[in-house]
């Protein structure tokens, strides 16, 4: 049963058929220029979240997959999808310097796995999401807003 604060959830899931659910229920309700920031460790979760992102945001004729190798995948559907996976780089320097972060995600959503990598330049508002793996499937997910307007996505996950 999800536990609720003011800008705050925590749900579990139990399956990655759950955990992909919950993304679609993100995906639907986003607008353009929303930042989602994906935190946990290898295998957490992460991408599994994204694809389901994808397909409530109605991606289509591509795979949402880890961009690990590619830093950044860009997705059509209702919105762009912006997948950033900042797992090789260093610094928020790489990410800019890489031309990852630019003018062109005000029009679409962001994803960003390893967002602990942009440390300081990490957007002011963003959806925090943090998944914490629970055995073999099962996950612990804690989603933050921070700033304001991204409550939907509180409500989103909690249905």
């Amino acid at each position: 049963m999800p536990t609720r604060a003011r800008s705050e959830l925590t749900l579990r899931t139990d399956s990655a058929a759950e955990t992909a659910a919950f993304g679609a229920r993100l995906g639907r309700v986003a607008r353009a220029g929303d930042v989602i920031c994906l935190w946990g460790d290898l295998g957490a979760g992460k991408t599994v979240v994204a694809k389901g992102f994808g397909e409530g945001l109605g991606v289509t004729g591509t795979t949402v997959s880890s961009p690990s190798f590619i830093l950044m995948a860009e997705h059509r559907g209702r919105l762009p999808l912006f997948h950033i996976d900042l797992y090789r780089l260093e610094s928020a320097r790489d990410a800019f310097d890489g031309g990852l972060l630019d003018e062109r995600q005000r029009d679409g959503v962001t994803l960003v796995e390893w967002p602990d990598r942009l440390g300081e330049a990490l957007p002011m508002t963003r959806l925090d999401i943090r998944l914490l793996p629970i055995g073999e499937s099962s996950r612990t997910i804690d989603l933050r807003a921070v700033g304001d307007g991204l409550e939907r996505y509180l409500g989103a996950a909690a249905a």
